[in-house]
């Protein structure tokens, strides 16, 4: 079976791995390199890297008409996408005779869109999963081939959910592609009234916002690692995990003298690790013996 791979973040990897164990990969199309990190070099993405390890020819159209011509150029039996980036014009989506298949990161019709693994941790949701969908013209609203569940747990953020989900995402892709081609499945469409929708992060969530309930500053830090942080004394601080605890005050006061702890909303969260304005991983009692932030003093709110 000819399939013609389209992804590019580290998350996307796992299933490239696994596909091409059982079927013949003739692309791999990924975004375009671009500049990262605070030096803004220029690095392919993580999919490119490990297709060229596998010996795939990748490609990285800049423009829809280029991607058709990717598309009717390798002539693939079946499209398969994790986390490309682009959406699919109906020229290329419909073209393989066994469609467009995707694996997303959530429990559809539940978080369509672009940050779902981010936004069901943020709204302190305690179980997502995976789900293998036909793609259609439609934001992530094709029909479903196949889901899998998973617990989120009260440890997990970003990074750890991101990890865990791609792995396993990968064995169910690959099986139910297996299904799939030899006629197994039925498609099954979703259910658009239980649709939800998970918008990209804007740099302003990145912001914490003490003025909310503790709870809800403590989902946003895990789902936004490790990019959620606060102003102290004029500088930035990144903010890596935190934890609800039973001590008030004003929203965004320090009040603790031995321990990091801010008062939100409601109760108060004490911050267990952070990066500090010299760009330092520490624990927040070590910020506090360094810092020395001083009882009543206000992060920014």
């Amino acid at each position: 079976m000819r399939i013609l791979f389209m992804g590019t973040p580290a998350f996307a990897v796992p299933s490239l791995l696994e596909i091409s164990k059982s079927f013949q990969v003739i692309g791999a199309v990924s975004q375009p390199d671009r500049p990262v990190g605070r030096g803004k070099k220029v690095k392919p993405p993580p999919v490119k890297e490990s297709a060229l390890k596998l010996g795939i020819e990748v490609f990285q159209p800049e423009s829809k008409e280029e991607l058709k011509e990717v598309t009717k150029k390798l002539k693939p039996d079946c499209i398969v996408v994790v986390a490309y980036g682009m959406i699919l014009p109906k020229e290329v989506i419909y073209f393989p005779k066994y469609g467009s298949v995707n694996l997303h990161a959530s429990l559809l019709p539940k978080y369509r869109g672009a940050a779902p693994i981010q936004r069901a941790i943020m709204s302190g949701e305690r179980e997502t999963g995976n789900t293998v969908m036909l793609i259609n013209e439609r934001m992530d609203a094709g029909d479903i081939l196949s889901y899998e569940e998973e617990s989120i747990k009260p440890e997990d953020n970003f990074y750890t959910l991101s990890e865990r989900l791609s792995i396993k995402g990968a064995k169910l892709l690959k099986d139910t592609l297996e299904m799939w081609f030899s006629g197994e499945i039925t498609p099954i469409a979703q259910k658009e009234e239980e649709a939800t929708y998970a918008p990209p992060v804007t740099k302003e969530e990145f912001r914490i916002c003490w003025k909310s309930e503790a709870q809800s500053v403590v989902d946003r830090i895990r789902g936004l690692y490790p990019n959620a942080f606060t102003i102290f004394r004029g500088s930035r601080i990144k903010v890596l995990s935190a934890e609800v605890v039973d001590s008030y005050g004003s929203e965004g006061e320090i009040i603790d003298r031995s321990k990091f702890v801010v008062a939100c909303g409601d109760k108060a969260v004490e911050i267990k690790e952070l990066i500090s304005p010299k760009g330092k991983r520490m624990s927040g009692e070590e910020f506090v013996r360094g810092y020395k932030p001083q009882l009543g003093e206000k992060l920014n709110i």
